[in-house]
């Protein structure tokens, strides 16, 4: 298991929108990929989990990544979330 705090930076959060396209990233892994947000816990690979975590614009997040690809996983996903995720 590996683990990496990142900062969401969309001004809009987690929307439809860049929640698809993280979890496109996501995906391409073998590996479980989630991520700790407040309380809970969010499948990353899953569209409606991620929408159901409330992820605001400045709000912090824990990716954590679990399996045979987690390192290449992890360095994917938090760089997705770092980038913007396309916006």
């Amino acid at each position: 298991m590996v683990s990496k705090k990142v900062t969401v930076k969309n001004s809009t959060g987690l929307h439809l929108r860049p929640a698809g396209n993280l979890c496109k990233e996501a995906v391409k892994y073998k590996c479980r990929v989630e991520f700790r947000h407040r309380e809970g816990t969010a499948n990353a690979k899953s569209v409606l989990s991620v929408l159901g975590a409330c992820v605001k614009c400045g709000d912090e997040i824990e990716i954590i990544c679990t399996g045979e690809d987690e390192e290449e996983a992890l360095r994917g996903v938090a760089g997705a979330v770092e980038g913007g995720l396309g916006e």
